[in-house]
């Protein structure tokens, strides 16, 4: 039996990031996972076949938005998209036909083997999957591609009017979340019955995947010491801390203003054919040979 088709729908718009060679060539080891880019960035050199890039403009995608949601959705900032990530399936419902499971997330990372983790028989007993434990991973969510997960988001009280709201309310982690995760801070066995009355959180993966490093959430061993250095080697992501233990994914949120910001070029790369070598390390310092 074929494993079940995923499509991830990312809206980008502005200017490409400075790693968008290293997210795509993550993308190009994960061939058969594809991705949807509505952008106004440009098809990016060397794109790879299951990477699709939609060109359009920031105002007409927002027009796009306004017509399926019935709403005015008018935000002066692209940064208000991250709102509309649990509604990306019905939005985008024509294109996503045929795909067993949609998923919505950000560029500001690199992929290992996607397959390994979200394997086949999770994909099988679940409907939605997290990887954080408590709240809706926004970097990285997988729904499946039925009316039920499409339309959930409007099961959120006042989502139009969230979602037309001008300003970022963080809609995924927060409000959309609270359908799943509810008294995510009350003692275990109490959260597990409510969990268990809970029709949409019965057929839900909450799991901590150790994504994103350098907040709250401790690290695999229990500690606050984290990695210092990711290494990516053909589809396979792992860290200087835990050996051969591989990661679906690493969200560099918390490098890529600083300390990267403050990094030229040169600096922050290598060389400029880097990401297509095989094998890089990512660290404070940027993206640089294993």
């Amino acid at each position: 039996m074929a494993s079940p088709r995923i499509c991830l729908v990312i809206p980008y718009f502005g200017r490409w990031p400075f790693w968008m060679p290293f997210f795509l060539e993550s993308c190009r080891y994960n061939p058969s996972i594809d991705w949807l880019l509505l952008s106004d960035c440009g098809v990016p050199e060397d794109c790879p076949s299951n990477v699709h890039v939609r060109e359009i403009s920031f105002s007409s995608y927002c027009s796009l938005v306004s017509a399926r949601l019935n709403i005015d959705f008018s935000p002066s900032s692209p940064y208000k998209l991250c709102d509309l990530k649990p509604a990306l399936g019905y939005i985008h419902e024509s294109e996503l036909a045929g795909y067993e499971f949609w998923g919505f997330g950000d560029i500001d990372l690199v992929y290992g083997d996607l397959r390994r983790y979200f394997s086949d028989q999770r994909l099988q007993r679940y409907d939605l999957l997290s990887t954080h434990e408590r709240r809706i991973s926004g970097h990285l969510c997988l729904l499946r591609n039925d009316a039920q997960m499409r339309n959930a988001f409007m099961r959120v009280p006042d989502w139009q009017s969230k979602l037309a709201f001008e300003l970022h309310l963080a809609f995924d982690e927060k409000a959309f979340s609270r359908l799943f995760v509810r008294g995510k801070n009350w003692p275990g066995p109490i959260r597990s019955l409510r969990d268990k009355l809970n029709t949409l959180r019965r057929r839900s993966e909450f799991l901590e995947a150790f994504s994103t490093p350098y907040t709250r959430i401790r690290w695999t061993d229990g500690s606050m010491q984290f990695p210092r250095r990711w290494i990516w080697s053909k589809g396979s992501l792992r860290t200087d801390l835990d050996g051969e233990r591989e990661f679906p994914y690493f969200h560099f949120i918390t490098w890529k203003n600083t300390p990267w910001g403050g990094l030229s070029e040169s600096e922050r790369i290598g060389s400029p054919d880097l990401a297509r070598e095989g094998c890089w390390s990512i660290s404070e310092q940027g993206f640089h040979p294993c």
